[in-house]
């Protein structure tokens, strides 16, 4: 968290700077040379330094210089724009800085058992799970690397610890802020899709009027106006005298014909697009979008020619209406232990 909002705070100082971008990294380069100069370690890859602070090899007052310098040079020079990872450095930082805490609690706690150099280990994997996001793979990544079976434990709660604490603290990674910031959505959860769970004939609606196809479209018009039970709907199935399914007619289509004599199955659109009553409320939307409609007849499970019900778009936004509703209910009637509320 505070290793992306530094590299972040960084890029940001540099945007202020009175001068063209693209000098940025020639400074970015000219400090981390700077910095190279007092502490070489700091330079090039550094799998070295990572090796060195997984065997323990590096001196507690090393891994907390080593820390530090690379935080500084890492963070100017990704700030600056210029090109650059995040694996090897966040590792070398991480390390350093658990092997540091590692070795301080050792001494404060002798009787716990702690290894500085399991500690290094679980602060490079920790680190880079809280930056990246990244749980699993940056478990599996230091197991295999050490294999080291009783670290296990420790990168699972390091790294669990770590994404949460990321989580809570700030909306993306490092990974995905500077798209964040260049206006792209970037989903950070994932949820189910609740149309997705919602059948189609638990939200259609029913009894389903549908027109004959040789009604003409004067009388059908006359009872759009009538204002009958049923004519509160845009579009309505029209079926043979089989009752079979044959198209969808709308109020516009019959507004748009001139010749009231003519018959509605010739206004209809044919053949109509329908859903099965199985089908899910994401399927109908779907359907309803590659098909440039705002509403299916909804046929029975079985039999594609029987017409039981209709849906719409409306209903669609009626489902998610529950949805919030129930949401909301819910969160009003916890308090925030989880209990209900008293009346």
């Amino acid at each position: 968290m505070l290793v992306t909002r530094l590299v972040y705070a960084v890029e940001d100082g540099f945007a202020r700077l009175p001068f063209h971008w693209m000098w940025w990294p020639a400074l970015g380069g000219l400090v981390v040379g700077l910095v190279g100069l007092v502490a070489p370690h700091t330079l090039g890859v550094g799998y070295d330094n990572i090796e060195d602070l997984v065997s323990g090899r590096l001196a507690v007052e090393a891994a907390v210089a080593l820390f530090s310098w690379k935080l500084l040079s890492w963070t100017i020079a990704l700030g600056s724009g210029t090109s650059g990872g995040t694996l090897a450095p966040l590792f070398t930082i991480g390390g350093g800085l658990g092997a540091a805490l590692g070795a301080a609690a050792a001494y404060v706690f002798p009787a716990a058992g702690i290894d500085p150099r399991i500690a290094a280990l679980v602060g490079m994997a920790a680190l880079f799970a809280g930056a990246s996001r990244a749980v699993l793979a940056s478990v599996v990544f230091a197991f295999e690397t050490t294999l080291a079976p009783l670290a296990i434990f420790p990168l699972l709660g390091g790294c669990t610890a770590a994404f949460l604490v990321s989580c809570l603290a700030m909306r993306n990674s490092i990974m995905t802020e500077k798209i964040a910031r260049r206006g792209v959505r970037v989903p950070a959860e994932y949820a189910a899709d609740y149309l997705d769970q919602v059948l189609v004939r638990d939200a259609a609606s029913r009894p389903v009027r549908t027109v004959q196809a040789d009604m003409s479209a004067s009388e059908h018009l006359a009872w759009l106006e009538s204002g009958a039970p049923g004519t509160r709907h845009q579009g309505f199935p029209v079926c043979e005298a089989a009752g079979t399914l044959v198209g969808v007619v709308t109020r516009r289509d019959v507004a748009r014909n001139l010749d009231p004599a003519a018959r509605v199955a010739d206004l209809a659109t044919m053949p109509a697009v329908s859903i099965s009553e199985d089908g899910t409320l994401r399927e109908a939307a779907d359907l309803m979008t590659l098909a440039g409609v705002g509403r299916l007849p909804v046929v029975a499970r079985g039999d594609a020619g029987r017409t039981i019900g209709i849906l719409s778009r409306s209903d669609l936004l009626s489902a998610h209406l529950r949805r919030l509703e129930e949401t909301h209910a819910l969160r009003r009637g916890l308090d925030l232990f989880g209990k209900p509320r008293s009346a």
